[in-house]
């Protein structure tokens, strides 16, 4: 009964030292080396010429959040292990599906942002990329009573790929 018992075990915590050995893995799919501790992000500077005056505030601060909660690293405020800076450059409405008798029948609200990304414990895992996401909205609602709700939406999606890509490396 107790060899029974034992290899029961050994088969449960094996598999656990190996997957163990190298790399911090997480729920949200991150693959963080164990030499790893600590982030930086610098403010998104919005390039866009347009958005709210908070926009860039916002979007820094949710790209903060994303990689202290789901990537259990400690954050410092320059110098990071891993270092992500860049800018909003782009913030447009652009009107989509046209019906009849009217202009559009649906908006739509574009961000686009360009990050440069830095593990600087490993010179190979660095790039430079711009990622847009858009949320569209009815062209009978007025854009400043959505607007907040949008940005919000599109910055999460951003935040998101942002994280695949640096993380999970998708």
């Amino acid at each position: 009964m107790k060899k029974s018992i034992r290899s029961y075990w050994g088969i449960f915590l094996l598999p656990i030292l190996f997957i163990s050995g190298c790399k911090v893995y997480s729920f949200t799919g991150a693959s963080i080396p164990a030499d790893i501790k600590s982030f930086s992000v610098g403010l998104f500077q919005n390039q866009a010429n347009n958005g709210p005056a908070s926009l860039a505030q916002q979007f820094t601060d949710k790209l903060k959040l994303k990689f202290q909660t789901e990537a259990n690293l400690r954050m410092v405020s320059a110098e990071g292990d891993l270092q992500l800076h860049g800018a909003i450059t782009g913030y447009t409405y652009t009107s989509e599906a046209p019906i009849a008798g009217a202009t559009s029948g649906l908006n739509k609200l574009t961000i686009t942002v360009n990050v440069d990304y830095e593990n600087t414990k490993d010179e190979k895992d660095k790039w430079t990329q711009s990622f847009s996401r858009y949320a569209q909205f009815s062209s009978t609602e007025d854009i400043s009573s959505v607007e907040d709700k949008l940005i919000n939406e599109i910055n999460t999606q951003l935040v998101d790929d942002i994280f695949q890509k640096a993380l999970v490396k998708w």
